[in-house]
């Protein structure tokens, strides 16, 4: 994992091993916030949207944009937006992401209801989607 604007840290690249025990509900975690299409830069998806923050020298950031990708090209309704945690710094202070990746899992209404920190196996998304569809 990479910290936004310090590089890569002493994760392997390719570390996925507890990402589904950092799957959190976001509720716990104290955000509220929800996100429109002004804030991701993209069109929220019609019943869910992932939203990963990357950076630019993230190897694990790589592998989660084609997870993500995947799961968004099977799951009808569902949206990928990817964020450059450098260039969105307000965002990534306000809600809080420390290191990339960083997976927010958002329902139709931009309201996040998981957020995940690593690199996600496919199996492990489609259940966190379960929150918000």
């Amino acid at each position: 994992m990479c910290a936004p604007g310090r590089g890569p840290d002493s994760a392997r690249a390719g570390d996925k091993e507890g990402w589904e025990t950092r799957v959190t509900a976001a509720r716990a975690r104290g955000s509220e916030r929800t996100l429109g299409a002004g804030d991701l830069g993209g069109p929220l998806g019609e019943r869910a949207t992932l939203v990963q923050f990357s950076s630019a020298f993230c190897q694990p950031c790589r592998v989660t944009r084609r997870v993500l990708a995947d799961v968004a090209a099977m799951v009808p309704g569902v949206a990928h937006v990817e964020i450059d945690a450098e260039g969105a710094l307000d965002l990534v202070r306000e809600l809080r992401v420390l290191k990339t990746p960083t997976v927010l899992v958002l329902d139709r209404a931009g309201r996040v209801v998981r957020r995940a920190v690593g690199q996600p196996r496919k199996a492990d998304v489609i259940a966190a989607l379960g929150a918000a569809v």
